[in-house]
């Protein structure tokens, strides 16, 4: 009897365990494709996990539409691309209700937007209104067009990727938008190494738009997110560890520095990032140090710096970092 009635735990173990492993083996897919991203990785599946979304900034060329186009292929999700632009309507992304001549009807035409992945091209070129449309979508998981709600996809996931603000032709997200973006993330130049191995690649044939030629696989689907989840839900938060991040989002907000600190919203996200992160490591609970690894990337687009700071050439990144080392560490 008592084997029989352990024997479900046993399962869940174990499918809680494959599914762990098919994630981590998707960086390695995706690693055929672009060469030294593998903390971009990490956060997009992060993400996936915690059922946020992403915003990828970083000057063109480092790869931010290859790396998640590589990231559908390896998890055998369905992706669609919406390249932002200055003249780009809101409707062209969630959709639209289109005359039929033959019913006399309108019926509803999808936009992209109904995807698993979602990759919202160079997001800061296109104006807030069309920016908005997809706020929407993010935060209900649906769709609504003359009075009528249509679901999104499951798993659903929003990758926008930006060019560095202080690029010319750009619209920067209003703080209503980017604080529903679960993760920050940025994807530096190549160091010299990994930047010879691109152009190795290169030269030895490789087409970016070729990913099955590049042997990117499906290594994970739908169904082992699904199982992942139910594990991150079950990773245990001690209770001195919510405090630290509750005290970690208050000092946001006291910081000199900052004319905006981080809302409640941000200490959820860095909670389920942290639960995320700890599961992803192997760990059925979540240190201090899971805290620290999401706090940069879960943080710094949910906080504004004072003009004066801005004028000084203060970074973001660099207050947040005077703030963990701050802010005292539960042992």
């Amino acid at each position: 009897m008592s084997e029989q009635g352990s024997s479900p735990r046993v399962l869940d173990h174990m499918d809680h365990d494959s599914a762990r492993q098919a994630l981590l083996d998707v960086r390695h897919e995706v690693a055929k494709a672009v060469v030294g991203q593998d903390a971009t990785v990490t956060g997009l599946l992060i993400a996936l996990l915690s059922q946020g979304h992403v915003l990828l900034e970083g000057v063109p060329g480092v790869a931010k539409t290859l790396l998640v186009r590589a990231l559908s292929a390896a998890l055998s999700l369905d992706t669609k691309r919406v390249q932002f632009t200055p003249d780009l309507m809101p409707g062209d992304v969630t959709g639209s209700l289109v005359y039929d001549s033959h019913t006399s009807e309108f019926t509803f035409r999808e936009g992209p937007v109904f995807t698993n992945i979602l990759l919202a091209d160079e997001i800061n070129r296109t104006p807030p209104k069309t920016q908005a449309s997809l706020l929407e979508a993010m935060e209900e998981r649906q769709v609504s067009v003359d009075g009528v709600s249509r679901p999104l996809p499951a798993p659903f996931l929003v990758a926008a990727t930006q060019n560095p603000v202080e690029y010319e032709g750009t619209y920067p997200l209003p703080e209503a938008q980017l604080d529903r973006f679960l993760l920050k993330l940025t994807m530096p130049l190549p160091g010299r190494q990994d930047e010879m191995e691109v152009i190795r690649r290169h030269a030895a044939g490789f087409d970016p738009r070729d990913l099955t030629a590049a042997g990117v696989r499906a290594v994970a689907g739908a169904a082992d997110l699904t199982k992942a989840r139910q594990a991150v839900a079950s990773v245990a938060v001690d209770p001195e560890i919510i405090g630290y991040i509750v005290d970690l989002v208050r000092a946001t907000r006291s910081a000199p520095s900052f004319l905006l600190g981080v809302s409640p919203r941000g200490a959820t996200a860095l909670l389920n990032t942290s639960r995320s992160w700890a599961w992803l490591s192997g760990r059925s609970f979540v240190t201090p140090d899971d805290v620290k690894a999401l706090a940069l990337p879960c943080l710094r687009h949910r906080v504004a710096l004072q003009p004066e700071a801005q004028m000084d050439g203060v970074r973001v990144d660099d207050v947040l970092g005077s703030i963990l080392a701050s802010v005292p560490v539960p042992r």
